[in-house]
């Protein structure tokens, strides 16, 4: 009988739980290492864009999103002072139609949860760091803070944008600090209150923009809200502000999105890091997914989407392989190399268009967006159709193979 090969995953995440789902999936012997002494993520929405859904359904996982997220009419441009409408993107009807997949919004712990469930408890050890990974041409091995080590066919560095896995093989620079930082808040409601639309929101504003959706069924609001700043703000999910803060950082914006903001109880705000495109995640039986590869900043809502991406493929692509780690590692990065590319630089842009620091630069954006928005309502506003119409489940490695 032919031995299983053997993934170790580093890295809990999002991404991490994802490629651990596909590969047990495939039938690898599979353990997903993380620091943390339990799964979970923090309190943040998410929004889970059809390119993204499709891989949740491959899952088997798409009955069961369904039943925590929220599905939204459309992303709205909106002037963050005046709350005027530059753009309308349908997405409700028009997602599935477009692209073969519903738009969700919902909160990031729901979905770790959905793809945690994916890793039976023999599969993951929780409570370790990984501090080194070394290889030679038959295998690679995990190194761990208690002592430990984990040798396996293929590692696989999930560790986020400090990753130590990169770190090991491509040196220890630090990501760059691109001058925006950021607040997030989850505001629960009872009922759905009139002054937050059904929709994914973006108001625009000079050097600022903000982010409104609905999460978990319609029960809650999530707030993403970047601000340009000279001063370095600690890079993590936790890190305390407050209502205050949030408030005076957007004084005289629109009646509501005060309104929401005076409504929130736990405010947490974080600088927003990324790094250049790479031209190779991998080196010999070691590589990366997500964030330890190609962090990005989220004007296009990608970053977990990418993550999830990464892992169909790189199952996929390691199965199609058998024992040859070097070609299933080879057609993974052949199709996700400049794919997440493309989504970095994007990203970057985007938020330069969404800050633009006078009336007269937002006034030419704006005509832009409804002279496109006239043309395409999919290809205006954060014109992220090309994002949308991928499926990962179409890749097939065999075909890279051949070719």
């Amino acid at each position: 009988m032919k031995r299983k090969l053997r993934v170790g995953v580093i890295g809990g995440g999002i991404g991490g739980v994802a490629l651990g789902g596909a590969l047990l999936q495939q039938g690898f012997d599979v353990r997903v290492f993380e620091r943390a002494s339990a799964f979970g993520e923090v309190g943040a929405g998410i929004q889970v864009t059809p390119n993204a859904v499709k891989v949740i359904r491959a899952l088997g996982l798409m009955d069961r999103l369904e039943k925590v997220a929220f599905r939204p009419q459309a992303i709205v441009g909106r002037n963050g002072i005046t709350g005027r409408e530059s753009f309308r993107t349908p997405l409700l009807e028009e997602c599935p139609r477009l692209y073969g997949a519903p738009f969700f919004h919902v909160h990031r712990a729901d979905l770790h949860q959905l793809l945690a469930s994916l890793i039976p408890a023999e599969a993951a050890r929780l409570g370790v760091s990984c501090v080194g990974v070394q290889q030679d041409a038959h295998s690679a091995t995990a190194l761990f803070d208690d002592g430990s080590s984990f040798e396996a066919d293929v590692i696989i560095g999930a560790d986020g944008v400090r990753s130590n896995v990169r770190a090991q093989l491509f040196g220890d620079e630090a990501p760059r600090f691109t001058g925006n930082m950021c607040f997030r808040t989850v505001v629960p409601f009872d009922e759905m209150p009139d002054f937050v639309s059904p929709d994914s929101s973006f108001w625009l504003g000079p050097k600022a923009h903000v982010v409104t959706y609905y999460v978990r069924q319609g029960r809650a609001v999530n707030v993403v809200a970047v601000v340009e700043t000279d001063n370095w703000v600690e890079e993590s999910w936790n890190a305390a502000s407050s209502r205050e803060e949030l408030l005076a950082a957007f004084q005289g914006w629109h009646p509501n999105l005060i309104r929401l903001f005076e409504r929130a109880d736990s405010v947490f705000k974080w600088g927003l890091f990324d790094r250049d495109p790479m031209a190779t995640w991998s080196q010999g039986r070691i590589s990366l997914l997500g964030d330890a590869a190609h962090p990005m900043l989220p004007f296009l809502s990608q970053g977990a989407a990418m993550a999830i991406e990464d892992g169909y493929v790189l199952a996929q692509s390691l199965a199609a392989h058998g024992d040859d780690v070097a070609a299933a590692l080879r057609d993974y990065e052949a199709e996700r190399l400049a794919r997440t590319a493309r989504v970095q630089l994007e990203s970057r842009e985007r938020g330069l268009t969404y800050h633009l620091p006078n009336a007269f630069a937002q006034y030419k954006r704006d005509l832009v967006y409804a002279f496109k928005s006239y043309l395409d309502p999919q290809a205006s506003g954060i014109q992220a159709n090309w994002v949308y119409e991928y499926s990962a489940t179409a890749f097939a490695p065999n075909a890279l193979v051949a070719a």
